[in-house]
């Protein structure tokens, strides 16, 4: 299955039935009159968070969506049928956009959660609906109201408990494919890895979300390389691990790089917890891997980990320091959540 984040989509709701003009005209009725019926209701255009999606490539081959129209009123007062309601299923973690792409109408984060987009026309008054004390046989009827219409985009940010950051070839799918059952994409070229991916860590009786994207290069943010659009899959994470490449040229320089870029994209991703580490240990000799140790420690002001996803050096150690951040962050959110009782004697 492809993989597709982003989508515009237009979006109709169904118009309104309209009135009907009728009169009673049954044999040995003494008295007709108008019996003119309304109109149904248009349905309305649904957004729902459903269970089991993980991308919006059902958006890319159908980009037009639009809800049934009200059945029009009928005589001997019968109402038109109202409209069916569209419902649009979306992954959990869809933002939806008004047509600018900023303006957020609505985040959805939950399972079952469902936004309205579009609101169906009111159905047309029928010629009943007209009659008075001066005006006994109307001859008028309402049309039914347009239903809402708009262009609207679809976002997709995964929701992952850790994200994993860093320059091309750093090693990120291959730790990702080596602490969970996920099967990325792995090469010795850069920017092998051009979709976003997700996998579960379990370690010690307890499991967490882990989430790659592309790798950064410098200038993403102007649009370099594949740019920085898929940095929002990991504006939800809680921690970041930033892989450094030992075999690269300069450790501190790459990783100022990639700092760089998180800085220049914002959304707080600067000041996300940081787990740095010093990948591809096992093709370092001792000398070298020293001075690049040294090198990052200065970059980062603190003492990295130095980690094989290969040959598993210090890749539980990761693991254990990401899951205990995960642990102590959730926490912390859940206790800022529980409602302050007052104080009683």
């Amino acid at each position: 299955m492809k993989f597709l984040d982003q989508a515009k989509i237009y979006v109709k709701a169904g118009d309104g039935g309209a009135g009907a003009v009728s009169f009673r005209r049954e044999k040995f009725i003494e008295f007709g009159g108008p019996d003119g019926g309304d109109g149904g209701r248009g349905g309305d255009v649904w957004v729902e968070c459903a269970e089991g999606l993980n991308t919006l490539i059902d958006y890319r081959y159908q980009q037009h969506f639009k809800a049934r129209i009200g059945v029009h009123g009928m005589g001997r007062n019968r109402t038109g049928a109202s409209g069916e309601d569209m419902v649009l299923k979306v992954p959990v973690g869809t933002q939806i956009l008004d047509e600018d792409g900023e303006t957020l109408i609505a985040d959805l984060t939950e399972i079952g959660q469902k936004v309205l987009l579009a609101r169906g026309g009111n159905g047309g008054f029928g010629n009943a609906q007209f009659t008075s004390s001066t005006n006994r046989a109307p001859r008028r009827a309402n049309p039914g109201l347009p239903g809402e219409e708009r262009w609207v985009w679809l976002r997709l940010k995964l929701i992952a408990d850790a994200g994993l950051v860093g320059l091309p070839n750093a090693g990120k799918s291959t730790f990702l494919a080596a602490t969970t059952a996920a099967k990325p994409k792995i090469a010795d070229y850069p920017f092998t890895t051009l979709h976003p991916g997700l996998g579960v860590v379990r370690i010690d009786g307890r499991e967490f979300v882990l989430a790659d994207i592309p790798g950064l290069i410098e200038g993403a943010h102007e649009g370099a390389g594949i740019g920085d659009r898929f940095l929002g899959h990991i504006e939800r994470c809680r921690v970041l691990l930033h892989l450094v490449e030992g075999t690269s040229e300069h450790a501190g320089k790459a990783y100022k790089t990639v700092r760089n870029e998180l800085e220049a994209y914002g959304a707080g991703l600067v000041e996300k917890p940081e787990i740095v580490a010093l990948s591809k240990a096992d093709a370092l000799d001792p000398d070298t891997l020293k001075k690049q140790v040294d090198r990052l420690r200065r970059a980062c002001g603190k003492k990295p980990l130095v980690l094989s996803a290969v040959s598993g050096e210090g890749v539980e150690t990761a693991l254990r320091l990401l899951l205990d951040e995960v642990g102590a962050l959730a926490r912390e959110e859940k206790r800022r959540e529980e409602p302050v009782r007052p104080w009683q004697p």
